[in-house]
């Protein structure tokens, strides 16, 4: 809670729009593994998993944010009724100074198998979700709706949004279906994939075609995006962290058809479809050893925006020119050592002095 807070301060000092905190009760780092060979944070975290409440860390955060806008993504309607995540953001909205940033996705399955939580028709399960959501944020009710999954009966929604702060609706797709539902539903679109700016501005053509489709203005969806970002002095410094295994492990987020593309096997399955699918509290240190031992460089390296500053600061130009208008800053480097971490940080602030003067939106940090 005290890095949070840290970073929250740092965030609010460097003028970002936007702070992200995950939802996970299982972290996507396997706790068989974690140790400080591993990973220096595991002398001051034993385990991984100590996975904060997102509501309860952002309503302690609320008071501090300031113009900072505060934001979840994403979280799923797998564990959490549409009734219940409409109010927890309604809540939020009554601390905060800036409406905040409901985002919503299909649910990752370390989230859910582990718990007995339904899992099947994930994406039908968020398109229901996301039509109660929008009943909720437009009125009071009562409102009625007969879905396969959700069923609401004269259901109230008695808390209303203050004026200028109705929470804001991102959900968090990357395949076809979800981002027609993006523009269909959503008022941002923020893929979890790092992608190649082509891609990008495929992928976001397919969330404008749906809000068009659907009536509605497709400039107005804030197209958003995590940025994992690796960053040192040089070039050469930020790909020689690449070597740390909290890096290295990003490589066995991505799944089995991006592993073929470079010509090699993913260690999890052909048919492994990547971190969505991982349960990484089942893997025994003997898997992930193995797992480790067959990353390829180059999929490290694809996994995150790695280099200089300047370099970094490049790249996510290029990705501005694809269309991306609100860049979500994931400081990933900041797991290799203690000494990555400072630079890191600081250089969030500097990268993010500079996209503002080339972007019509601020960036934001996770």
């Amino acid at each position: 809670m005290a890095g949070g807070r840290g970073l929250l301060e740092t965030a609010r000092t460097a003028g970002l729009d936007t702070f992200l905190v995950f939802d996970h009760l299982i972290n996507v780092f396997p706790r068989q593994a974690w140790d400080t060979d591993f990973s220096y944070l595991a002398a001051a975290m034993p385990t991984p998993d100590r996975c904060l409440d997102f509501a309860t860390v952002l309503g302690n955060f609320a008071p501090q944010a300031g113009p900072v806008r505060l934001a979840i993504g994403v979280t799923d309607p797998n564990r959490r009724h549409p009734a219940v995540l409409a109010q927890t953001a309604l809540t939020l909205a009554q601390l905060t100074e800036r409406a905040p940033v409901l985002g919503i996705g299909a649910g990752a399955e370390e989230n859910l198998r582990p718990y007995g939580v339904p899992h099947d028709r994930k994406v039908s399960r968020v398109e229901e979700a996301l039509q109660i959501l929008r009943m909720f944020f437009d009125g009071e009710g009562p409102h009625d709706f007969r879905g396969e999954f959700f069923t609401l009966d004269q259901a109230l929604m008695g808390l209303p949004a203050p004026e200028g702060r109705t929470p804001r609706i991102w959900l968090g797709g990357n395949r076809d279906r979800m981002l027609r539902l993006a523009g269909r539903y959503a008022d941002g679109w923020l893929p979890s994939e790092l992608m190649t700016p082509d891609e990008y501005a495929r992928r976001l053509g397919v969330v404008r075609a749906a809000a068009v489709a659907a009536g509605r203005d497709p400039d107005g969806i804030v197209a958003a995006g995590g940025v994992p970002i690796v960053v040192a002095e040089t070039d050469a410094a930020a790909h020689a962290l690449l070597r740390a295994k909290p890096l290295r492990f990003l490589a066995l987020h991505a799944g089995a058809q991006s592993w073929r593309a470079h010509g090699f096997a993913h260690p999890f399955g052909e048919d492994y479809r990547g971190l969505m699918e991982l349960l990484p509290h089942r893997l025994t240190r003997a898997e992930v050893d193995r797992a480790m031992a067959a990353v390829p460089d180059e999929l490290v390296a694809e996994q995150v925006v790695v280099g200089s500053r300047e370099t970094v600061l490049k790249r996510i130009g290029e990705l501005l020119d694809a269309g991306m208008r609100h860049p979500m800053l994931i400081p990933a480097s900041a797991m290799a050592s203690p000494e990555a971490a400072g630079f890191t940080i600081e250089s969030v602030g500097w990268l993010a002095e500079r996209l503002r003067s080339a972007s019509t939106s601020e960036g934001g940090v996770a």
